[in-house]
Parts: C-alpha cells; sequence; structure tokens
C-alpha cells in the first residue's frame, strides 16, 4: 500500500511540475513576444503596436498635419510630441535653407514612436512647394498637361522618378500626387493644367506611369481627386462641386483612371469634396459618404488601401459642417487618414468623445491604424539621397525631353 500510495503521490507532483514548467515556459514565451526588439516582420510590428498604442496615439496616427513655419519652435515640439500624428504636410512655409529644412524633417522623425507619412503636394507646373527652397536649385517640373501632352509613358515614369528622387533629399515620403482628374470641362480652374489631359486614356496611361516613377524612387504616390475633379466648375477650396453623370457614365469615364490604379495596387487614394447626388441621392461631399467611399470604392472598385481626404479646412467642407461632423462623417463614411484637421489636439479631443458617445466605434479606429502601420512598414524607412539629386543634370534632361515632346 505505502508504495502504491508513494507512486501516486509522485505521479500527481510529477505532473503538477510539468504544468508549472509548461505555464511558465507560456508566459516566457508570451513575455519574450511582447517585446518591440524582438518584432521582426511587419505582421509582428503592427500587432505589438496595435496592443500597445492608447486610443488617443491611435487616433493620432490617422491625423496629417500642417505647421507654417521654417522652424521647429516650442509650438510644433509640444504639439508633436503630446499628440504623435501619423504624418506632416510640407509646404512652402516650411523650406528654407537646406540644412535647415533637412534639420526640421529629422527633428520630426526623431519625435516620432512611430515613423511619420513626410507628405507634399509635388505634382509640377503651379503645384510644386520645393521651389521656395532658398540655397539649392531645383528642377522645375511642367505642368503634366504637358507631360501628358507628349504622350510618351516612359518620359513621364522618368518625371515621375526625378521628382522623387528630389522630395527624397528630404526624408519626405509621400506625394499627393498623380492628378488623375480628366480635364473635360474647360471652366475648370482648379484642375486646369494639373491634369494629364482631356481624355480618359491619356490621364490613365500618363497618370500611371507617373506613379511608377515616384514609386521606383521610394515615394508613395497618392492618386487623386476621387471621384474625378475634372468635369466640374466649383472650386472645392470655396464650395462643393456637383458632378451630374450617373454612376454608370462615372464608370465609363473618370473612374477608369482610378480603376486602373486600383487594379495595380494604388496603397492610397485622395477622396475629394466633390458631391455625386446622382450616387448618393443629396450633395454631401464625397469625403463623406459612405455611398461613395465604403459602397463604390472599396465594395465596388475593389480598393483595400488607405484612404485619405483631400484638406479639411476648404470651404466645401467648412461651410457646410461643424469640425466635430466632419470628423465623424469621414471616419464613418470609411476615411482612414484625416489631411490637415484644424489641430490635432482639437480633432483627438473631438473623435475621442464621438467614441465615447457611440458616434464612432473603436472597430473602426482600428481596423484604419492596423492598414497605416501596415503601410509604414512597409514603405517607411529608406535613407534620404544626397544634395547633389537637387536639380542634377540627370533631371534637367528629363526635362528638355519633355519640352522636345511637346514643341515638335
Amino acid at each position: 500500500m505505502y508504495h502504491k500510495k508513494s507512486f501516486k503521490f509522485w505521479g500527481v507532483m510529477l505532473i503538477c511540475l510539468f504544468l508549472l514548467v509548461g505555464c511558465s515556459q507560456k508566459e516566457s514565451e508570451e513575455n519574450h513576444e511582447m517585446k518591440w526588439e524582438d518584432c521582426n516582420t511587419v505582421e509582428e510590428k503592427v500587432a505589438y503596436q496595435m496592443e500597445h498604442l492608447s486610443l488617443k496615439e491611435k487616433i493620432g496616427q490617422m491625423l496629417i498635419v500642417p505647421y507654417y513655419s521654417s522652424t521647429f519652435d516650442n509650438v510644433l515640439q509640444t504639439a508633436w510630441t503630446t499628440n504623435q500624428p501619423g504624418g506632416f504636410i510640407m509646404f512652402p512655409e516650411n523650406f528654407s535653407s537646406y540644412e535647415k529644412t533637412l534639420a526640421f524633417v529629422e527633428q520630426l522623425e526623431s519625435l516620432s514612436k512611430i515613423p511619420p507619412f513626410i507628405s507634399i503636394d509635388q505634382e509640377g507646373g503651379r503645384v510644386q512647394r520645393l521651389k521656395t527652397l532658398e540655397d539649392a536649385t531645383i528642377t522645375v517640373f511642367p505642368p503634366m498637361l504637358e507631360v501628358g501632352e507628349t504622350e510618351d509613358t516612359a518620359i513621364s515614369k522618368e518625371a515621375g522618378k526625378a521628382m522623387a528622387e528630389e522630395l527624397r533629399v528630404f526624408g519626405i515620403n509621400m506625394d499627393f500626387a498623380p492628378v488623375l482628374d480628366v480635364y473635360s470641362n474647360p471652366d475648370n480652374t482648379v484642375i486646369g493644367n494639373r491634369s494629364f489631359g482631356r481624355d480618359v486614356t491619356t490621364v490613365t496611361n500618363m497618370g500611371l506611369s507617373f506613379a511608377e516613377g515616384l514609386k521606383e524612387a521610394g515615394i508613395i504616390p497618392v492618386y487623386k481627386h476621387f471621384p474625378g475633379h475634372g468635369n466640374t466648375a466649383t472650386d472645392s477650396h470655396y464650395d462643393v462641386p456637383i458632378v451630374t453623370k450617373t454612376k454608370e457614365e462615372l464608370l465609363a469615364s473618370d473612374l477608369i483612371p482610378f480603376q486602373k490604379a486600383i487594379d495595380q495596387g494604388a496603397n492610397v487614394i485622395m477622396v475629394g469634396h466633390i458631391a455625386v447626388p446622382t450616387i448618393t441621392g443629396d450633395d454631401t461631399p464625397a469625403s463623406l459618404s459612405s455611398k461613395l467611399i465604403t459602397d463604390l470604392l472599396k465594395e465596388e472598385m475593389g480598393f483595400s488601401g488607405l484612404v485619405v481626404t483631400d484638406a479639411l479646412n476648404m470651404g466645401a467642407l467648412t461651410n457646410h459642417y461643424s469640425e466635430k461632423e466632419i470628423y465623424e462623417k469621414a471616419i464613418n463614411a470609411g476615411v482612414d487618414l484625416l489631411l490637415m484637421p484644424s489641430s490635432s489636439s482639437n480633432a483627438i479631443k473631438l473623435i475621442q468623445e464621438s467614441i465615447d458617445d457611440g458616434t464612432i466605434s473603436p472597430s473602426q479606429i482600428d481596423a484604419s491604424v492596423q492598414k497605416i502601420l501596415t503601410l509604414k512598414y512597409q514603405q517607411l524607412g529608406q535613407e534620404k539621397l544626397p544634395k547633389h539629386y537637387l536639380g542634377s543634370l540627370e533631371h534637367q534632361e528629363v526635362i528638355q525631353k519633355i519640352q522636345e515632346k511637346t514643341n515638335n
């Protein structure tokens, strides 16, 4: 009896020991998995951040903010450190000397817990922010309408690559280009020669080639302005442009360049403040419409990347909606990135209030942030290029090719 009991006793003790060791090993493995330094893959990094980011930090990742100064002062430092926005948009006011501009961007990066999108509107023609650089010659690109007139996709790709290389000098990693709007309305002043052309085929071929050049040199292209700003006369900086085409007409025209971009793996699409009442039934801007973003762009056209709004300070929105309404409607419509909110602090506060009162679902925030982090860890972190890329002979030769083609 004694041996039997002893055998049972030690058997039970051995099982308990195995269980203890197993639990300890499992706990050790779990603790090991939670360490950032052990996260090697994109998936591991995203999972780690999603586990550890606070709600405030997650909302911050959805913001791309401006600051109109060439000096990284205490006001910017406090706002950036406190709110940790997901991105910054560069304007002419941010460019001064080469060294000072480089230091400005490097301070943004060094104070960021997560790599930020350093973005810019650099299209060519009348929209190229880099021109205000004081002590370096940069390549001045012609309007994209002239690039489109070459009908040469190789030249368009070269132009995109040249532009991207000059942006990379300053660590810029996202360009709000190409413009995929078809310039079909001669009264359209806001788009005009920013477009690659007056017909769908030219805009599609030349615009997507330009984007390939941007990507080849390490810049994330942002295709704009969905669902097409080229057939409007109203400038969305001041009020809501109305597109009268039906969905079928749009799918056969203005939406073709966007569909091709999606088919080729577009990562980011900018949605404009453009109303399409034949689809929505009212004058709700596309940037705030779930019918246009979720139903049409995502579900029908198959876009699974990031949706960014056009600037939120434009009259098409601010003349008709409160700040809180803009954030609520945009996020609920399926937007992932909010471009140029009035302030990062206020945006975070108002969005948190909307989550607290049930107007915005936390799961919607999580879905957006997961996509944002995935793109960042996939594509950001490249080295800055040397200063000699600015206005280089090779880039000037690309401009010369465009001029020769358009003059013949």
